[in-house]
């Protein structure tokens, strides 16, 4: 009878710099048989066609998972106009042309209308379910789902470049549930010409970074050397929206055994100074994240307890 595998007990996040033409899955399962952690998991998908960062949660981090995928995303993307493709992006058949293109000056003129708060048609060729299926299992099954609009953000979007008359360069940073390629293909609506995502590279989630990605090559490079664990961030990076909770000793024991902790005493009055009731704490003693918590009239209550 074959032994239990073991893992390796390791807590924290990878800031991958997932290459073009892979899946998240497949990275996450390369960095599984690298480091050989006992949980492993990902803060929100990347496409096989674009490339950039995506954190990579081990051990205790895969709880604190939500939290990354609920995070701001900055992407810079390229837009390539005069043609529309089934998928809204360069790997899927040109269903429709025109010879008209944008200069700079329009670009720029209709950025602002897709600011703030909007409404989004997400891409056929999208994981969405309609009618209880994928959108795009329908879609390549040659059915066409109808896709219904639904509210986004976003926060900025700067064009960078006009590299030629068929290509420009932008850069934007969305909230949750933001579909890039939707929006490289309503640009060209609102320019009068079909266009669809060339290239898209992601360079922050959250409070992960570009400077702060590492490559698949260096780190199987490393291999199982101390130093592949150096690009280990600690799982409260993930945590940098979230407001921190400084706890004494007991206090932490008591979130740790699934206990709630009462801050009505005046003495606590300056900690609470922030807090509102309902509010996601990350509970925290001796500089160390003891668990995600909520504040609910007066106590803190464990949500999910780190075991770090």
């Amino acid at each position: 009878m074959a032994g239990k595998k073991i893992t390796n007990k390791i807590d924290g996040w990878l800031a991958l710099d997932k290459p073009e033409g892979m899946t998240s899955a497949h990275a996450v399962n390369r960095i599984k048989g690298l480091l050989n952690p006992k949980k492993v998991g990902h803060g929100g998908t990347l496409d096989p066609l674009a490339s950039g960062l995506l954190p990579i949660a081990l051990g205790e981090a895969t709880k604190t998972v939500s939290y990354v995928m609920d995070g701001v995303k900055v992407y810079r993307f390229t837009v390539r106009w005069g043609q529309a493709t089934e998928s809204d992006d360069r790997e899927g058949a040109v269903i429709r042309e025109s010879d008209a293109r944008p200069d700079a000056a329009a670009i720029a003129a209709v950025l602002p209308r897709f600011l703030g708060e909007i409404s989004q048609r997400p891409p056929a060729y999208s994981a969405i379910k309609v009618g209880g299926k994928r959108a795009y299992d329908m879609a390549r099954a040659g059915a066409a789902p109808e896709m219904a609009e639904r509210r986004v953000v976003l926060h900025d979007l700067r064009l960078l470049a006009v590299e030629d008359a068929d290509h420009a360069t932008f850069e934007c940073t969305s909230g949750k549930g933001f579909y890039v390629r939707a929006l490289a293909r309503d640009l060209g609506d609102a320019l009068g010409t079909p266009s669809h995502l060339w290239a898209l590279r992601r360079t922050r989630v959250g409070g992960f970074h570009e400077h702060q990605m590492i490559s698949l090559e260096t780190l199987e490079s490393l291999g199982h050397s101390p130093g592949a664990l150096e690009h280990v961030l600690s799982v409260e990076t993930a945590l940098d929206d979230i407001p921190a909770l400084a706890l004494t000793d007991t206090e932490a024991n008591r979130l740790r055994s699934g206990q709630s902790v009462s801050l009505l005493k005046r003495s606590n009055l300056e900690r609470l100074r922030e807090l509102e009731n309902g509010d996601t704490v990350c509970a925290m003693t001796g500089g160390r994240a003891v668990a995600l918590a909520r504040f609910e009239e007066g106590d803190i209550r464990p949500v999910r307890v780190l075991n770090l």
